[in-house]
């Protein structure tokens, strides 16, 4: 004969304690899902915003005077990398592990000449830089005037002529175009200057 166990009322629980106790379960499962799912939409968000930062759109400080008064040390400003270029952009490009933001002066074929009052001409035309050349200076130039562009590079120079290491020195030269990390749309930092 089997033995019938006896069980009281009290061990088991009641259909209320089940129905919170479910509850707390599926609040829980709920909040772990509603957690994995917000880091894996963070770790996305920051990715793509990566990813876009460094291909499409990248974020530079610059150092230094060479662009001065257009733009100043500490300021912040976005490229957007293109391979079209005109006269007059500020473009960002690679020189020794470092960017350096300069001004699209000439163009691949364009002759670039220098007077010793630091007007500067292209294809024998003077340029009008007033508005962001504040002292014209002959800098540190050390090469041969006038000077054609060659083909697939760009001539670029600071807007703080006198102290700016740019195309006018051979040390730098002209830009090739894969060394241009792209041409500068916005200041983002400080807001509302210049």
């Amino acid at each position: 004969m089997r033995k019938k166990s006896r069980i009281s009322q009290g061990d088991y629980p009641t259909s209320a304690q089940l129905e919170k106790e479910l509850k707390r379960l599926r609040y829980r499962k709920k909040y772990f899902s509603t957690i994995r799912s917000t880091v894996f939409i963070l770790i996305t968000v920051a990715a793509v915003a990566v990813l876009i930062s460094s291909m499409v759109l990248p974020v530079f400080r610059i150092y230094g005077t060479s662009m001065a008064p257009t733009l100043e040390e500490g300021d912040i400003v976005a490229a957007l990398k293109t391979t079209e270029f005109d006269h007059k952009d500020l473009i960002a490009f690679y020189y020794n592990n470092r960017i350096l933001v300069k001004r699209v002066i000439a163009l691949s074929g364009e002759w670039v000449d220098i007077d010793d009052d630091g007007n500067v001409y292209v294809n024998s035309v003077q340029l009008d830089e007033d508005a962001y050349v504040k002292e014209r200076s002959l800098g540190d130039c050390n090469i041969r005037l006038p000077y054609q562009v060659p083909e697939g590079k760009i001539f670029v120079m600071g807007d703080h002529r006198s102290v700016s290491m740019d195309s006018r020195n051979s040390l730098i030269g002209c830009v090739a175009e894969e060394q241009i990390a792209g041409k500068l749309i916005f200041r983002i930092w400080p807001p509302g200057s210049h």
